[in-house]
């Protein structure tokens, strides 16, 4: 380990505003909106508002994979959150996600408007609505909703941990970088584990639990997380390789990594998802044409 300078923290912690580098102007000390804001509403009875980032993802492949099975019911609205322009912060957000993070889903369908945050909580009220990619059965249930669960606790340290320190962080931290790119190869390693004896990740089974990790560990080890395939050896994870190049290869995950998405090739990109023709009209080739 290089030599780094000693730092001892202060008695009192004290919100330096410009520490965070990228992220400086989003992050803060205290909860609430910023501005005022109301979110827009489609016609559809679900209204996501949302990021193409690996926790939007998850929703955006659940929905189109029960549009896939045949739930007309689940046909939805998707409105861009730009989280680099705080726009987690305007007052209708906060009032769907009082933690201010994406995804954030509105669900019409009842007589009463129902709010849902956090991308397992998502994932799960879909699932038991429409009775899709859920198990019912005790056991199975169980190990679904615990490898769901496994994800949603795992996933910052490789988001918040690994992924901030190795790729975002203004300086690099080598203590920082190497315990979290040791806990993110620990847990592909269970995954690879889990996966050499099974299809999915709650059984023969594809499921919530699939669609909430693929997002995560699929992308990291098809090398499109961090530009950190080499350096974390993803080669490594044979099972785990296998797992997310088949669940890669379904075009609902297709379609659904492509909705609320602002980066990569113009025509990987739709912003806003409206109507099942988006995807051949409305993406940003269409509408951007290169000079």
């Amino acid at each position: 380990m290089t030599d780094a300078p000693t730092y001892t923290p202060p008695a009192i912690w004290t919100w330096n505003r410009d520490n965070g580098g990228r992220f400086a102007a989003i992050n803060r000390p205290v909860a609430g909106s910023t501005h005022d804001k109301d979110l827009l509403v489609g016609r559809h009875p679900l209204q996501l508002y949302s990021l193409g980032t690996p926790n939007g993802v998850k929703v955006t492949i659940m929905l189109e994979e029960l549009l896939a099975l045949g739930h007309a019911g689940a046909e939805y609205d998707a409105w861009l959150i730009r989280i680099n322009e705080g726009d987690q912060f305007g007052s209708g957000f906060v009032e769907i996600n009082p933690n201010s993070k994406i995804p954030a889903l509105m669900d019409r369908s009842g007589t009463t408007p129902l709010p849902i945050f956090e991308s397992g909580a998502i994932l799960m009220h879909l699932a038991e609505k429409f009775g899709a990619f859920l198990p019912t059965e005790p056991a199975a249930r169980a190990t679904c909703l615990s490898w769901l669960f496994w994800q949603v606790g795992s996933g910052p340290f490789v988001g918040g941990g690994f992924g901030h320190f190795y790729a975002y962080a203004p300086v690099k931290i080598e203590y920082a970088i190497d315990r979290f790119a040791m806990e993110a190869k620990r847990q592909l390693d269970v995954l690879d584990r889990r996966l050499a004896d099974s299809a999915y990740l709650a059984g023969a089974a594809y499921t919530i639990a699939d669609m909430a990790a693929w997002p995560w560990y699929g992308a990291l080890v098809q090398g499109q997380l961090y530009d950190a395939g080499e350096f974390l050896q993803v080669q490594d994870y044979p099972n785990v390789k296998r797992w997310a190049d088949a669940i890669g290869a379904r075009p609902a995950v297709q379609r659904g990594r492509m909705v609320n998405r602002v980066m990569g090739d113009p025509a990987s990109q739709l912003h806003e998802r409206h109507d099942a023709t988006d995807f051949a009209t409305r993406t940003q080739d269409k509408l951007s044409p290169p000079s």
